[in-house]
């Protein structure tokens, strides 16, 4: 295994291959977009499993839009998980989340028009989900998307990522089932450093990994 991927459409592959041989029960993967949407397609053909989005937000702190702080994930109502210590460090008082969790939420509606024309998650009770994206920096984010996805009953919550620091995915143990990810650098430089090619993913990316993967099964029969 080498310390840098070509590109997310490699990572993908390289994740696909892993879990081909899981054996899981009705996939159903979920990308976070937009960068986790090019890596999550491959892995949904492989598997014969239909692909989605999860659509998640991430609250950056005052100032360090970078820095998580909260994330906001879709949902009847959205779901926010904060980042208690993150905001006593950074200032992120709770007028700050709540105006940031309003514009989240705006975001996310405005991506499920556009990506999804408004339709729900696919039914998930009693299915294995596949939560991928393209790496994992602190983990505040994937929190969130794990917790919020335990409210739809799954049979099992997998995450599936190409990079993240040993630590983060130490933080992430209790909020998936099983987890695999091809490399954990001891010394992490950010997702984009273990890239080749990781340029910012448009929305027009999206929609074309979405239509690659249309014909395979979508919901598991009742």
């Amino acid at each position: 295994m080498h310390d840098i991927f070509l590109d997310r459409h490699q990572a993908g592959e390289q994740l696909a291959e892993v879990l081909e041989g899981w054996h899981l029960r009705q996939p159903v993967v979920l990308a976070l977009p937009r960068g986790g949407v090019p890596v999550a397609a491959p892995i949904a053909r492989r598997l014969k499993a239909p692909l989605d989005l999860l659509l998640v937000r991430k609250i950056g702190a005052p100032h360090q839009a970078e820095l998580a702080v909260a994330a906001v994930v879709e949902g009847n109502p959205p779901q926010t998980v904060v980042d208690e210590a993150g905001c006593r460090q950074t200032g992120a008082d709770a007028a700050y989340l709540d105006a940031q969790q309003r514009e989240a939420v705006r975001e996310i509606e405005r991506r499920r028009a556009h990506y999804r024309q408004g339709k729900p998650l696919p039914h998930l009770t009693g299915r294995t989900v596949i939560v991928v994206d393209d790496g994992i920096a602190t983990g505040t984010t994937m929190r969130a998307a794990l917790r919020a996805l335990r409210q739809a009953q799954p049979q099992a919550v997998v995450l599936a990522v190409p990079v993240a620091p040993p630590e983060s995915l130490a933080l992430l143990a209790d909020e998936a089932d099983r987890i695999v990810c091809l490399m954990q650098p001891a010394w992490f430089r950010g997702v984009g450093a273990h890239y080749h090619d990781f340029h910012q993913v448009p929305d027009s990316e999206v929609l074309e990994a979405l239509k690659s993967v249309e014909g395979n099964p979508h919901e598991s029969p009742d």
